[in-house]
């Protein structure tokens, strides 16, 4: 497609919207051909304020409406939520019971130490708790034993496990899409879950049951208004892919060009938006009886940002303006595709796409067959992300292997367009900073990022912690790839996070989602991979390119007398910068 006429829906938001700045309207939205011109006429800032989400906000007044009148089957719904995420929450517990141990262990001989100095009624009091603790201690390693029916690594727990794993795909994919879309989620997390939990997640991606091709057949006619076979000149009849929310077809216009139908899923708002106020009941009862839950994690933000995402995701209209925001962004990429939307056939709920044939990114033997490097594909992705996080402020926030497919030309193609994730460019410039003091071993920049950031709980005194960060990243950040014991860092890590007082923010959800779900793939396309060594090139060119801007503007406004006194040039940081650059003159 020629990229002076690329669908690009940003200055064309602003002549479409309905005046108060989101761009959404009571009709279909359909992007506008527009010219690149128009495009370089919108700020950074509109890019930002025009690709907001628009959902409902989730608050307790939204969730009683949602869940008045449900009656008995919102009961029976319940129950069968609550026992899913109850067991699995067992599950975890018992199986990552020895850092809590290790943990509560430590914690008491403080405890001790400090009864001791306020007197022997204090001494008592202390023990007499630590008895309890070894009771309870002693029960749960009982209930742990029962449950796994063996030690860590026996080949009896590693079979619990496994049949634990099979039980929780079985369970989400019963409880329909909201769960199936968390499975999928849960399925990149190698940090909280065990491997054969992460396997069997694994299949959530494009192993789901379809719904009946009558019922999709309908939803086209419905939201085209016209038939299938007048719309499409041929069709196939079954579907190609089912995923949570839908299920893709392959198909042809009549114009020859050979294309993907995805079409939604039936009934698929009311279900998603019952399920996520159960969620939202269920997180309040949990804070509310066990505070100390929502310490390391903000649950209540995470399920916020989980309802506005999948909302987005829900609405294929604007999942085809990303796609096209997204095409935009690497229109001098050539070694990156995304599909062209066909708009006049696609609404909220039909998404008509250019079909692209390919090899997942993780298929080894295909990839070789067609000599394709993995590795080079590898370091593309890796590439194209960290344009996406620091350069752009928009990226595809759900990058598993389904989404992501490699042409037979050795094009990296990106599918799936519902889940992005936005930065504002306050985080963006944080995010840049922290990259900057990564690549510069600064480990007292990279505390103070912790604290900007916001990954401490609210109220606490950065200064009581930050040797704690420094002493962390002074060790893990001198290591090369092959020398971290991976899981030496996991119980450090966790550890830190049980004792110290850090969270997870809300609005690193999906940016830490997309970054270790990129480690996983880097992991399998190559067993040395280190997201870290892949990214530092990279990154260093972003950050001149971007600081590089930046300089000549304050090294502008200052010769012009508009100098701002909140942003006077860092003459430390331009010194940081000529040494990179010359580093990366000389070493290429």
């Amino acid at each position: 497609m020629n990229t002076d006429q690329a669908l690009v829906p940003v200055s064309g938001f602003l002549r479409q919207g309905n005046g108060n700045g989101n761009g959404s309207s009571s009709h279909p939205a359909v992007a506008l051909p527009l010219h690149s011109s128009d495009v370089h006429s919108a700020t950074r800032q509109d890019t930002w304020r025009l690709t907001q989400r628009t959902a409902a906000p989730l608050t307790d007044q939204l969730v009683d409406d949602i869940l008045k009148g449900r009656g008995l089957s919102g009961w029976l719904r319940v129950v069968r939520v609550g026992r899913v995420l109850g067991l699995l929450s067992l599950y975890l517990f018992l199986d990552s019971y020895d850092i809590r141990a290790a943990f509560s262990r430590r914690a008491a001989a403080r405890l001790r130490e400090a009864a001791r100095s306020r007197g022997r009624v204090a001494l008592f009091q202390e023990w007499s708790r630590v008895i309890v603790r070894q009771v309870l201690d002693k029960l749960i390693r009982a209930l742990r034993f029962i449950v796994f029916r063996g030690a860590d690594g026996s080949s009896k727990k590693g079979a619990r496990l496994l049949k634990q794993a099979i039980w929780l795909r079985e369970s989400l994919i019963g409880l329909g899409p909201t769960f199936i879309k968390i499975g999928q989620a849960l399925g990149t997390r190698g940090d909280l879950l065990p491997l054969s939990y992460i396997k069997e997640l694994s299949a959530l991606q494009d192993q789901v049951p379809a719904f009946p091709t009558a019922e999709a057949f309908a939803r086209i006619k419905t939201e085209l208004g016209r038939s299938v076979h007048e719309a499409y000149a041929e069709i196939d009849a079954e579907p190609i892919a089912a995923a949570s929310l839908g299920q893709v077809y392959r198909a042809r216009l009549d114009t020859g060009a050979e294309v993907a139908v995805k079409v939604q899923r039936p009934k698929l708002k009311e279900i998603i938006s019952f399920d996520i106020a159960i969620l939202y009941r269920l997180v309040k009862l949990t804070n509310f009886l066990f505070p100390k839950a929502n310490e390391n994690a903000d649950w209540e933000g995470m399920l916020r940002e989980f309802h506005a995402t999948v909302f987005e995701e829900m609405d294929y209209a604007k999942e085809g303006r990303n796609a096209d925001l997204f095409r935009y962004n690497f229109r001098d990429w050539r070694a990156v595709r995304v599909p062209r939307i066909y708009w006049s056939h696609t609404t909220s709920r039909v998404l008509t796409m250019e079909f692209i044939r390919g090899t997942k990114v993780v298929d080894l033997e295909a990839l070789r067959a067609r000599r394709i490097s993995a590795m080079k594909v590898n370091r593309l992705l890796v590439r194209s992300y960290l344009k996406q996080l620091l350069e752009d402020g928009f990226f595809h926030a759900d990058p598993h292997p389904g989404n992501l497919l490699v042409m037979d030309s050795g094009h990296l193609a990106f599918f799936d367009f519902g889940m992005v994730g936005r930065i504002a460019p306050k985080l963006q410039s944080q995010m840049i900073d922290a990259f900057f003091h990564v690549v510069g071993r600064d480990v007292h920049g990279l505390g103070q990022d912790i604290i900007n950031l916001n990954f401490l709980k609210p109220g606490v005194n950065p200064e009581t912690i930050r040797p704690v960060v420094e002493g962390l990243f002074k060790h893990y950040l001198n290591l090369k790839l092959g020398e971290v014991n991976f899981k030496e860092l996991t119980y450090d890590l966790a550890e830190v996070m049980y004792e110290y007082p850090f969270r997870l923010p809300a609005n690193f959800t999906y940016i830490m989602r997309a970054l270790m779900t990129l480690e996983g793939i880097g992991i399998v396309t190559d067993p040395e991979f280190s997201f870290f060594e892949t990214a530092k090139p990279y990154a260093k060119e972003f950050m001149l390119r971007r600081e590089g801007r930046l300089f000549r503007k304050l090294i502008f406004d200052k010769l012009t007398g508009r100098e701002n006194a909140k942003r006077r040039i860092e003459w430390s940081k331009v010194w940081k910068l000529t040494k990179m650059a010359a580093q990366m003159y000389l070493n290429g």
